[in-house]
């Protein structure tokens, strides 16, 4: 692969067992060892080696010396410099996002929220911005649901229906949500960038891996945060053309989980940032078992692409197949689809870009060992490379800032305290009228009687939703910029 069409994205496919972890190795050292930083998630746990140097006492040294000495590769081992990642913080850095960060769009898709129920969540969102109640974690949603539920009326008057309904199923699925550990995903310390795009002394670009072993318990929560943290990528840098070689590079493992069952409304937006975040530096790569796991406008946006063995059992199988085979440039010297059908384990099919980014001829291709270890590394060699890490401590403390839950309940304390003292001076003029009916006095003209007094003050809750409707009616609001995926600029 040119280093100069790196961010011009790719696709790695092929079926279970046919050596696309080892192809994602070895590509991740390539970019690493030319000074690029790489992303990718560790779905297995077999990336960790990464960090790791080969060894001549490995099982497959004697098959990698035989495949080096084939393909004319000096082999030597090396370990390359790695950041360890988690969002349960229990096998790498925490890795967080802030709610208002995340967004009205990708949350709902996270929660498999229906149309008017996106409606309320949007309706949420704007209020959060309008009023300045910041959304950094769970807790702050579910405090701020809480308050639109209980003046659903006033709200609906403003942004339209609000249903105390779709509040409800809401905040179900939050419950969820949190019950599957993605409460994890959200607060501060925020995920700065620029810790993705360091490099080492040598300057080597380091690679962050993140643990998704236990994320994928969860396949919408690992497909929603990996799209939030391209929609990042995308809206936070800047342009840099067409640089001589990418700021970062991007795996996407499981791709087909990005997208089953999304709606067209959010491919369409995926296809956007694919399409223009080349322009950004940073190429992404989609691994998947199926290149037809990835929708045909998204695919097109792949120029490098490296397919493994596809086996077609059924019909469909070898429908997808040939569909395969198609979207390569012929050579003609094999026929393509058998190439796919037939190539062993560390071999495949690769295209990539040549000069004036054009698609290279088919070739058929022997893929070279990795430097690295291959497999897993033991959880004390984790750990040590975690203390030495230099973000150490950055991220490993959780900060809870005043936000929409603490500036919510300090509101509801006040008007607590406000129906309090209304009741109380409703009390004592209560008091004051029963003694004066009890001595009334002779003006002349015949006996004064007291003024009615209302009988009772407003409910804490009344009282609350009348102060809110007059902020309404004065405050003029805070103008909030999101991006394509609903991400907010900067942090809140």
């Amino acid at each position: 692969m040119l280093l100069k069409y790196g961010n011009r994205h790719g696709l790695i496919a092929g079926a279970t067992g046919t050596g696309k972890t080892v192809t994602l190795q070895v590509l991740a050292e390539g970019f690493s060892a030319a000074g690029v930083p790489v992303f990718l998630s560790d779905v297995k746990g077999d990336l960790a080696g990464l960090c790791a140097a080969g060894s001549a006492t490995h099982k497959l040294h004697e098959g990698f010396a035989k495949r080096a000495a084939t393909i004319g590769l000096d082999l030597q081992y090396r370990a390359f410099p790695v950041l360890f990642w988690d969002l349960f913080g229990q096998k790498g850095h925490p890795i967080r996002a802030t709610v208002a960060e995340m967004g009205p769009l990708l949350l709902s898709r996270l929660l498999e929220l229906s149309e008017p129920q996106e409606g309320v969540l949007n309706v949420a969102f704007r209020l959060s911005d309008e009023e300045e109640l910041p959304l950094l974690d769970l807790k702050d949603l579910q405090a701020l649901l809480t308050f639109v539920a209980e003046n659903a009326e006033a709200m609906s008057a403003r942004y339209g229906l609000v249903s105390k309904e779709s509040v409800g199923a809401i905040q179900r699925r939050l419950l969820v949500l949190e019950n599957q550990g993605g409460a994890d995903l959200f607060g501060e310390p925020a995920l700065e960038l620029s810790d993705l795009m360091l490099t080492d002394a040598s300057g080597a670009g380091r690679i962050s891996i993140l643990a998704a072993d236990r994320l994928m318990n969860s396949p919408r929560l690992y497909a929603t945060f990996l799209l939030w943290l391209l929609s990042e990528l995308f809206e936070t840098l800047p342009e840099v053309g067409d640089p001589d070689k990418p700021k970062l590079v991007f795996f996407f493992d499981e791709a087909h989980l990005l997208f089953r069952d999304a709606p067209k409304a959010l491919v369409s937006k995926v296809e956007q940032v694919a399409r223009l975040i080349r322009s950004k530096g940073v190429g992404v790569y989609f691994i998947t078992q199926n290149p037809a796991d990835v929708p045909e406008d998204i695919l097109g946006q792949l120029g490098n692409r490296v397919q493994h063995a596809l086996r077609a059992f059924t019909a469909k199988d070898q429908k997808d197949l040939r569909l395969a085979a198609e979207t390569y440039r012929p050579n003609p010297r094999f026929q393509i689809e058998e190439a796919i059908r037939d190539v062993g384990t560390g071999e495949a099919v690769t295209s990539f870009l040549e000069a004036k980014g054009i698609p290279g001829i088919a070739e058929r291709t022997l893929v070279r060992p990795p430097s690295s270890q291959l497999g897993p590394v033991d959880e004390a060699v984790r750990a040590q490379l975690i203390a030495a890490s230099p973000l150490k401590g950055k991220y490993d403390i959780t900060v809870d800032r005043d936000s929409a839950y603490e500036r919510l309940r300090a509101k509801a304390e006040k008007a607590a305290r406000e129906a309090a003292d209304l009741q109380a001076e409703e009390a004592r003029k209560v008091e004051v009228d029963r003694e004066f009916e009890r001595a009334r006095r002779y003006d002349g003209k015949g006996y004064e009687s007291p003024k009615k007094q209302s009988s009772r003050s407003d409910s804490i809750g009344t009282a609350f939703a009348k102060s809110f409707a007059r902020q309404l009616g004065t405050k003029s609001g805070q103008a909030i910029i999101r991006g394509v995926l609903g991400s907010i600029f900067g942090k809140r």
